[in-house]
């Protein structure tokens, strides 16, 4: 979906907004093929995935101050559940993390994994570089969007001095998600590289019956489709004793994928910087138009107690080895 004369690239990026100024940078940035760059870029891919598998997008090398990050204010169409049942939906909740191919796509379990405030807080690793960039998940709150119980989930991703110098991302991520399956309702972008901001927001829809708002783009996608927030939130939301593989369509903001997750290793012992935990190993497998992105692999690892946090995502590169890491859960 596009805007004007905008060119979106296939992972979600507005690459040329008609300007011939936009126009020699992309292209001199096709150019670029340092292994600083890939490294950037690879590793920044990978905190958007850390949201979720999939949600791959190029940006060019800018640098400099981060930008203050800004909480957007609710969507006029998105009303907050009542206290009641918020109450009721964090008393299923549970407390942060103590210190410790079929293709079934099982619903999520309604609400008792996501509590409303809850925030995860990782560090991106490339390499030997540590700290090249954060992420924060954050559940937002649970309410009504045009109708229907759903949650509000953000990620905020930045990139970190010194990688930052060179290559400056501050972008939020807002997704309005269905309470009871987390299948996308709205995905939102708003991304900003050296001052310079890209809005994009995404209505979902499966029949064409759901209009977007004026400042919206409809997005045509098959039931159940999930945006990469969601389906981060579904795989912590998934049994994998009972479930050992799942399956989803997953729509990035401009492409629709499908994302394929098994369970490689029932326990597992990991070191973050958060602390130590026993989790399940997932395998994340990407397909783009049935066919196997294979110039990567992920690996996400969520904890085996009842908050199943994610704690730690891998990511093997042709360029590099990237991981992301749990910072702090509250």
């Amino acid at each position: 979906a596009g805007n004007g004369s905008r060119i979106i690239s296939a992972y979600g990026k507005i690459l040329y907004d008609g300007s011939a100024v936009d126009k020699q940078q992309i292209q001199r940035g096709r150019r670029t093929k340092s292994m600083s760059l890939k490294t950037t870029i690879g590793i920044t891919a990978l905190a958007v995935l850390g949201c979720a598998a999939g949600a791959f997008y190029w940006l060019r090398a800018r640098g400099e101050q981060p930008v203050p990050e800004v909480v957007s204010a609710e969507l006029p169409g998105f009303h907050e559940a009542p206290a009641a049942e918020k109450s009721a939906v964090a008393a299923a909740g549970t407390s942060p993390l103590p210190r410790e191919s079929k293709k079934t796509t099982p619903p999520v379990d309604p609400g008792p994994l996501l509590k409303a405030g809850e925030v995860l807080e990782y560090t991106a690793n490339v390499s030997k570089l540590n700290n090249v960039a954060s992420l924060k998940l954050q559940v937002a709150g649970r309410g009504n969007f045009l109708g229907k119980s759903s949650w509000h989930l953000q990620a905020f991703a930045h990139t970190q001095n010194p990688l930052r110098m060179v290559f400056e991302l501050d972008d939020q991520f807002d997704s309005y998600s269905d309470a009871g399956t987390l299948a996308s309702l709205q995905y939102e972008m708003h991304l900003s590289e050296r001052g310079q901001k890209v809005q994009s927001v995404q209505r979902m829809t499966a029949t064409g019956k759901e209009p977007a708002s004026e400042d919206a783009t409809e997005a045509r996608v098959l039931p159940g489709t999930r945006d990469p927030l969601g389906m981060m939130q579904y795989l912590r939301n998934v049994d994998w004793t009972k479930t050992p593989e799942v399956q989803s369509s997953v729509y990035d903001g401009h492409k629709l994928y499908d994302v394929r997750a098994q369970l490689a290793a029932a326990s597992e012992q990991v070191n973050v910087p958060a602390g130590d935990y026993t989790a399940s190993k997932i395998g994340i497998r990407v397909f783009d138009g049935g066919v196997e992105m294979k110039d990567a692999s992920f690996t996400l690892y969520v904890t085996n107690n009842a908050a199943r946090i994610p704690v730690l995502l891998e990511a093997v590169m042709p360029f590099a080895t990237a991981r992301v890491e749990l910072l702090r859960a509250n």
